[in-house]
């Protein structure tokens, strides 16, 4: 690494673990949760697949509640699917004492249930190009039978701590973009490969980064950055250093924008809680009931849980918060009063409860994202993206 990357990745890891103990220390699982959900999301929106994030709330919903089967799309279907299997990256894999080819492989079965192929690739693939030859093709991954190998020596790399957390993230996602060990779904594994070796290493124990909008969002640097990284020459050579120093000047400025932007929903987090409280104590006066809620009942402890869980219904908040059916449809109630949430009917017979402000937040959060300024105001989205909320 040249002296000013090193300068960079010590900046951008203090700005990590400056999130990790974020203000809003009330919604910081919640947070991770949150973002987990959006970067998801994201990811699956760099694969293609549109879809709201109130369609993959539904969905994840059908995942807990038998009553839920109906109102989303086989596609949010999908991206929940996702959502599960980027919380396997950062929860199983770094539990592990290390991580194998196997685990990889189970990775990208959960992440791509209905792929075809499963495992290591036995076929010669390419990027961009034509379907039936590489001759155009923007990269040629190694050969079938170099695959394995390669992936042997890329797991042993990620089970070392042989550099500093955000550089084996950054050398870990190219270099298992580079091998393209699958015939599909390459894109999604290495993305949780990131937020893999970063919860392993510590560096992102309480959050997941939005690293895959900032990336689609400078998508032209990204592939610059990959190719510049994928230096054919002498790995000793000059021109092999200058690529890998590009490449981890693209992720680490990735990085960067990535906290800065869950640093200010962080904020906006904080700031809708509190309106939160004084909407609930209000209400509560209203109806002749003590301003402040008991600390540990059902409806103080959903008001902390809503930004992880923005769609719920009696039953699964029943599982969540143990506690009984009447608790939970109370507490459900009672916000739903104080304008905080708000009915929707999901199945013939059962009612979900919405928190709308939640995902006008996140679809916010998501636009800005796919600003190349951050500001859609400065900047128009450069990607499809959810429309702005309705006032």
């Amino acid at each position: 690494m040249s002296p000013d990357v090193a300068l960079e990745t010590a900046k951008a890891e203090g700005l990590v673990r400056r999130l990790a103990t974020h203000s809003a220390s009330h919604g910081v699982d919640a947070l991770a949760r949150f973002l987990l959900r959006s970067e998801a999301i994201a990811s699956s929106r760099i694969e293609g697949l549109q879809t709201s994030p109130q369609q993959v709330a539904l969905a994840e919903l059908a995942a807990h509640d038998t009553g839920v089967s109906k109102g989303f799309t086989a596609t949010a279907a999908l991206v929940a699917n996702n959502v599960t299997a980027l919380r396997q990256a950062v929860t199983d894999l770094v539990a592990v004492e290390a991580v194998s080819v196997a685990d990889v492989l189970a990775l990208h079965t959960a992440l791509l249930p209905e792929e075809k192929h499963h495992g290591l690739r036995g076929v010669q693939n390419w990027v961009g190009g034509g379907d039936w030859h590489p001759l155009d093709a923007e990269f040629v991954p190694p050969p079938p039978e170099h695959v394995r190998p390669l992936m042997d020596d890329l797991l042993s790399y990620i089970n070392s701590a042989e550099h500093a957390p955000l550089i084996q993230a950054a050398v870990t996602h190219a270099q298992f973009e580079t091998i393209h060990p699958f015939t599909d779904g390459n894109g999604r594994v290495g993305r949780a490969l990131i937020h893999t070796v970063l919860a392993r290493r510590g560096l992102t124990r309480h959050a997941i980064l939005p690293i895959s909008l900032v990336l689609l969002t400078r998508s032209d640097a990204y592939i610059d950055g990959l190719t510049a990284y994928r230096h054919a020459g002498d790995p000793r050579s000059a021109e092999a250093e200058q690529g890998l120093n590009g490449w981890l000047r693209v992720f680490l400025a990735a990085t960067t924008t990535a906290v800065e932007q869950a640093e200010r929903f962080a904020d906006e987090l904080s700031q809708l809680h509190e309106e939160w409280l004084a909407r609930h104590r209000n209400f509560r006066e209203s109806q002749g009931m003590r301003p402040i809620p008991r600390e540990n009942s059902a409806v103080a402890r959903l008001l902390d849980l809503l930004p992880a869980v923005p769609l719920v219904t009696a039953r699964t908040l029943q599982c969540l918060l143990s506690v009984t059916h009447p608790a939970a449809r109370q507490a459900l109630e009672e916000l739903s009063g104080a304008g905080i949430l708000h009915p929707k009917q999901v199945e013939r017979n059962t009612r979900g409860y919405l928190a709308r402000e939640v995902f006008d937040l996140l679809t916010l959060t998501e636009r800005r994202l796919a600003s190349t300024r951050w500001d859609t105001r400065e900047s128009p989205p450069k990607r499809f993206v959810p429309a702005r909320p309705q006032k």
